[in-house]
């Protein structure tokens, strides 16, 4: 996918680079497939904000996603290649044998015409959704099912992708994006192929006002507030603040918040690492 640096013609292009994207085929979604969203502006059901620097931003509409792809072994045609504004990733339009239309998260590559199927004895191509007992080791994959039946819930963002390691048992051991090494039941489903937009992390917005756009508000700094407001916050000129820490003196850069009795802690092999700077 390649990105474009904008002109400066004005202070908000002038830093600013830009999806090219190229790989998208239409502009205008399937409207059987849309549901409208209601915000919340970080707010709860009592009204309260649980969630700061959240608010205003462009009016989207939801677009279902087939999640599960539990049409096993009916053949379906991509019919486009779509911008979805609730995800990172592109999806596709996939029109099935029987003529019903869904959306899948397209895979990197993936193009206009190409078949994909689902299923028990589905060949290991880019787009194909297979059990992880069935996919070759060694391979990329994206959309992973945690729980049989339920749909993908790990790798499921622009440009990422796990690699199959191995398989213990009734379980698939598989390298998340984030270094983590864990167990996965083989009944479990998962698409071949990275996930598409890769280079999404690229982009850089150029101005505030793109960020407000996407429903983010400005974001205080700790530091810069009073002792009421945050517990790095106060202090005659500018201190050190202690140790980082949250609004809710929740401590950062180092402190685990995992619970230690979770029961799928028993299912990870190795963490992810730290990140080094």
């Amino acid at each position: 996918m390649p990105t474009k640096k904008y002109k400066p013609v004005s202070p908000g292009t002038r830093f600013r680079v830009g999806n090219a994207y190229a790989e998208l085929t239409t502009d205008t979604p399937e409207k059987s497939l849309l549901e409208p969203i209601k915000k919340t502006g970080g707010r709860n059901n009592q009204g309260r904000r649980t969630q700061r620097q959240r608010g205003g931003g462009h009016k989207r509409r939801y677009r279902i996603i087939d999640f599960k792809r539990d049409k096993e072994l009916m053949k379906a045609i991509v019919k486009t290649i779509e911008y979805d504004p609730n995800r990172t990733a592109y999806i596709a339009l996939v029109e099935y044998e029987d003529g019903e239309k869904r959306y899948i998260l397209a895979p990197n590559g993936l193009k206009v015409n190409d078949t994909i199927v689902s299923g028990l004895g589905a060949s290991p191509d880019i787009g194909n959704t297979l059990y992880l007992s069935e996919i070759p080791l060694g391979a990329q994959i994206h959309a992973i099912e945690m729980q049989p039946g339920k749909g993908a819930a790990l790798v499921r963002s622009a440009g990422v992708a796990a690699t199959l390691m191995g398989r213990e048992g009734k379980y698939a051991v598989v390298k998340l994006p984030s270094s983590e090494v864990r167990r996965i039941l083989l009944t479990c489903k998962a698409t071949i192929g990275n996930c598409s937009n890769p280079d999404h992390g690229l982009q850089v917005l150029g101005k505030a006002g793109r960020k407000r756009w996407l429903g983010r508000r400005p974001r205080v700094r700790g530091v810069a507030m009073n002792p009421v407001d945050h517990p790095m916050g106060g202090g005659e000129g500018r201190q050190s603040g202690g140790h980082p820490r949250s609004r809710n003196n929740i401590m950062a850069k180092g402190q685990k918040t995992r619970d230690v009795n979770k029961q799928s802690s028993k299912l990870i092999i190795n963490r992810r690492k730290k990140k080094t700077r």
